[in-house]
């Protein structure tokens, strides 16, 4: 019954976080990507299974599941030929009773090195190179996870979690933005299946957009008849997250794991595979073979949408494209890494990067409570 009231909570403020405000589609997608190369691995589909660190990015309920140690979680890729750099860190703190646990994570997605041309021409028309300078444009994403064991008994367990997030956005010295938020999660795991349930921006994340220009790109931007910003704001429209997976234990060495994952949205009609107004569900799907906890293959798919057939240019008939990932792990002792192959475009028009992330685990004693 506590855990049915919990999930009830988390769809009230959905419900009612939409009926109360206007939201910007797609704001602060960065946020979307993903966090280690495992989940990446199995095409985002975690929220009920995952049980690491990486948790309180997925589900924060499932943070609790690190007992013991210390746990710090570490990943790094690289989006369109290097120009997108992704970084994720992540700090896992078991407290004193083994019911409840705490985590830090920060994220950063980074396009550097951007050139403004602003004053690249001068009044009388000609080229000045040495007046191009160099900028960076700067998403950053740092969590503060609370995570608790509310029920547990030898087949099952029902875990809860939050996040408090904070959102730092800057465009060079021209824009900054601060946004305020919060996530809440529901984990429950009984014999071989385990079931989750998430709610991002469940009371919706603001955003507040400052802008700073001087008086000469002003002129610039006027004379270039370019609009010049003011303060502005945008909110984050919640999404909702259910996910189910299951065990499948081969033989004494192996196990087979299997989960799915729908992406609920509630800002309007999206390019998913049920696709409505208000509400888009997106599926994911990831499954995760592990021989003897050491070695681990992984596969998954996701953001099914459709699109034109390859080559067809003449037809514009459309098909149903999806993104494929695959990926490998190898746990030595305390030491996790993995490794992720993913898409971000689809199967017919590729995107592939390389996502790698590492796990380590630093032993402590605990009494517990």
């Amino acid at each position: 019954m506590k855990a049915l009231k919990v999930g009830f909570l988390l769809l009230f403020f959905l419900i009612a976080a939409y009926a109360e405000a206007q939201f910007r589609k797609y704001s602060n997608e960065f946020l979307n990507i993903g966090a280690g190369a495992r989940g990446l691995g199995m095409g985002s589909a975690q929220v009920a299974s995952v049980q690491d660190g990486t948790a309180g990015y997925w589900n924060p309920a499932g943070l609790v599941n690190v007992q013991d140690d210390i746990q710090v979680n570490l990943m790094h890729s690289e989006y369109f030929d290097g120009i997108g750099k992704y970084d994720y860190l992540n700090v896992t703190l078991p407290t004193t009773s083994s019911k409840r646990t705490l985590g830090v994570t920060a994220l950063r997605f980074a396009v550097d090195d951007i050139m403004n041309t602003l004053f690249l021409v001068q009044p009388d028309g000609s080229l000045n190179y040495n007046n191009i300078k160099s900028f960076s444009s700067a998403d950053y994403g740092f969590l503060l996870s609370y995570s608790q064991n509310l029920k547990k008994t030898e087949n099952q367990r029902i875990n809860f979690g939050v996040n408090a997030k904070i959102i730092h956005r800057s465009v060079g010295s021209f824009a900054k933005a601060w946004g305020f938020g919060l996530d809440a999660g529901l984990q429950i795991v009984k014999d071989q299946w385990m079931f989750g349930i998430v709610g991002r921006d469940i009371t919706t994340t603001f955003n507040s957009w400052s802008f700073n220009f001087t008086d000469e790109e002003k002129e610039v931007l006027y004379l270039t008849k370019n609009d010049i910003p003011v303060k502005s704001t945008e909110l984050t429209s919640p999404r909702l997250i259910l996910g189910a997976a299951r065990n499948f234990p081969i033989g004494k060495k192996s196990n087979l794991l299997a989960e799915t994952n729908f992406d609920m949205t509630f800002d309007g009609r999206r390019n998913t595979l049920i696709s409505g107004n208000p509400i888009s569900i997106d599926p994911k799907l990831g499954v995760e073979y592990s021989y003897k906890n050491i070695l681990f293959v992984r596969g998954g798919v996701n953001n099914f949408q459709q699109g034109l057939a390859d080559g067809d240019t003449l037809n514009q008939k459309k098909v149903w494209i999806f993104q494929p990932s695959v990926g490998v792990g190898f746990k030595i002792k305390m030491i996790m890494v993995d490794y992720a192959f993913t898409n971000l475009a689809n199967q017919s028009n590729p995107l592939f990067t390389h996502v790698f992330s590492l796990k380590m685990d630093f032993r402590r004693n605990r009494k517990n409570n």
